[in-house]
Parts: C-alpha cells; sequence; structure tokens
C-alpha cells in the first residue's frame, strides 16, 4: 500500500517533537558554583502535535487532465512548553530540592530538616553515653576497697 502524504507530515512533526524533547529538557545540565555546590535544573515539559488532510474534489467532480492522486492539501504542527519547577542543589554533604515557586509543604520542611535532625541526636546520644560511663568509671573508683598496709605495732 502506498505511503498517504499526510503520514509524512506527521512523522515529520514527531520527530521533531523528539528532538526538543529529551531527558537532558526536563533534568537539565548541570551548573557548578565557584564554592563547589552543583545545581541542577528539573523541568516540566508538556508538548503537542496536529495534523490534518484533504483530498480535492469529489470523485463524481473530477477535472478533465487532473490525476485523483495529485490532489492533496494538508498541515502539520506541533509545539512544546518547557516550564523551570525546582532546582537540585547538592553541596556541603546535603542534597536540597528548591521550588521555583518558592513554597513548601511542611511535609517538603521536616524531610529536608531530617539529616540534620539525625546528626543533633547521633550527637546527644554520643555525649550522654561519654557522661554516663565517666560518671560509672568514678562511681566504680569510690566503692574499690582501699588497702591498707597493717604495720604490727609493738606492745609496750
Amino acid at each position: 500500500m502506498a505511503e498517504h502524504p499526510i503520514q509524512g507530515l506527521m512523522e515529520t512533526a514527531m520527530s521533531n517533537i523528539k528532538m526538543m524533547v529529551d531527558v537532558n529538557t526536563i533534568v537539565g545540565d548541570a551548573v557548578t558554583a565557584p564554592d563547589g555546590t552543583v545545581i541542577i535544573p528539573i523541568s516540566t515539559v508538556s508538548f503537542g502535535f496536529g495534523a490534518g488532510g484533504s483530498e480535492f474534489p469529489n470523485k463524481g467532480t473530477a477535472q478533465p487532465g487532473v490525476s485523483q492522486e495529485s490532489l492533496f492539501g494538508g498541515g502539520a504542527g506541533g509545539g512544546a512548553n518547557v516550564n523551570p519547577v525546582a532546582f537540585l542543589v547538592v553541596g556541603n554533604g546535603n542534597v536540597r530540592l528548591l521550588p521555583v515557586n518558592g513554597t513548601t509543604s511542611p511535609v517538603d520542611k521536616v524531610i529536608d530538616l531530617m539529616p540534620e535532625m539525625v546528626d543533633k541526636v547521633n550527637s546527644a546520644v554520643s555525649s550522654l553515653a561519654g557522661k554516663i560511663m565517666s560518671k560509672s568509671k568514678k562511681e566504680k573508683k569510690q566503692e574499690e576497697p582501699k588497702v591498707v598496709d597493717v604495720v604490727d605495732v609493738p606492745e609496750q
């Protein structure tokens, strides 16, 4: 079966959209700041396309000298919309997702603070354990019996 002209239009539109939208469009190229922080843009991508066609005239109104296969009218179009939504920031041992709109939910804030809270709890537990160990060592020293040399004293 012969390829219809509208098929070529649709393939061209889709291949051009495919070239525009790839993983580097959604997760952008990393940028390194002077302090060593790496910033990666994150975007949403939406795209669409349309194609249409027509064949002129009806069979009953064929014009003499014009082949039925040579008549075609059609068009195709497509578009893409790229919107930045956040930046992934990696630096100083932390990874943060900073939304572009600036609004964060309380859950996002808790998740962002979780590594810092875990570090503080670990240091507090270590400090408390150290104090308990040193206190128990002091108590053991005080409980140890003192050895005193007994000297025989001559009776008088």
